[in-house]
């Protein structure tokens, strides 16, 4: 009959190696100790350790047994953690978001789980149409977007304001609209939409439509369309984060606008979802670091600010 005590006096055993420490690490006997591990190799009908002595040593069956219980108590321990909602560091988060938010907020989870190691990250990167179907179809608890789409069954709540950067080569020295058209425009998945927004606001009564630059490419990784600035191919508009993260940094230049735009990013969650409260602090830690980064004590940007 399977006995889970019996596997765990058998880890502390192999690791203690001693049938006195055992006792004493479990508060037994030491007939007690054998007798259990005596019960477990009869369960499985193989010799586990090889006495000479007052020690011993584990046959290869003995070996196999201990690494199978380490993976069976971490999976115990894991699925233990997994039903308790109300713990706010331990448990599965699934989360899904564009590469512009992942490539800060991913790096972070890491850091994350290393100080709360019973919590557990599982990260994709998509766009954001699907993230909203990987939602609906409960293959992600959450999704952080960056343009909502309405659905009757979906939840829509603001989280952050990134800021937008206007990029351009870092031999660039033009400053005006017709400089940067002559330049052309590096696009990506939502490069054309946050290019509109700032250049809108920052060259009010000259800009008309991105369909006037000459588009010098394209790629669905916007953590590489800075490596095509980086080589003068043109200019391109991108979040902060994305700047921050990029190998192309120190090749590339950031051109000051006087008037601050934002790119706008969403929590997405089925309709009716009550998620555990490691959500909410994982969430909240991220968004509150950033917040101190950008602006300090600065205002932050709310709604109103898109």
């Amino acid at each position: 009959m399977f006995n889970a005590q019996y596997f765990r006096t058998f880890i502390t055993l192999v690791e203690t190696g001693s049938f006195t420490h055992t006792a004493r690490k479990l508060d037994m006997t030491q007939p007690g100790v054998s007798q259990h591990i005596r019960k477990l190799e009869q369960y499985l009908g193989k010799t586990l350790l090889r006495r000479h002595g007052r020690r011993f040593t584990l046959t290869e069956a003995g070996r196999r047994a201990y690494d199978y219980a380490i993976r069976l108590f971490a999976e115990h321990e894991y699925f233990r953690h997994s039903l308790d909602d109300d713990s706010p560091d331990s448990g599965e988060c699934r989360i899904a978001s564009p590469a512009s938010v992942g490539l800060m907020f991913y790096p972070f989870t890491l850091g994350y789980q290393q100080v709360h190691t019973g919590l557990t990250v599982s990260y994709s990167f998509a766009f954001n149409s699907e993230i909203v179907q990987d939602v609906l179809a409960g293959r992600y608890d959450l999704g952080i977007v960056t343009d909502t789409i309405r659905h009757s069954d979906l939840h829509y709540e603001l989280w952050h304001h990134e800021p937008l950067c206007l990029i351009v080569p870092a031999d660039f020295r033009g400053t005006t609209l017709n400089e940067l058209m002559a330049l052309g425009f590096m696009n990506y998945a939502d490069g054309v939409n946050n290019a509109s927004l700032l250049l809108r606001e920052n060259y009010a009564g000259e800009f008309r439509s991105m369909s006037h630059f000459p588009q010098k490419g394209f790629t669905n990784e916007v953590g590489q369309v800075l490596d095509a600035v980086a080589r003068g191919l043109g200019f391109t508009v991108v979040s902060r984060a994305v700047l921050e993260t990029s190998p192309w940094q120190r090749q590339v230049r950031e051109l000051p606008v006087h008037t601050p735009v934002y790119e706008t990013l969403h929590v997405v969650t089925k309709v009716g979802t009550e998620l555990p409260k490691r959500y909410e602090q994982l969430l909240g830690e991220f968004r509150l670091e950033r917040r101190n980064v950008l602006y300090g004590y600065a205002e932050v940007p709310t709604a109103d600010n898109d």
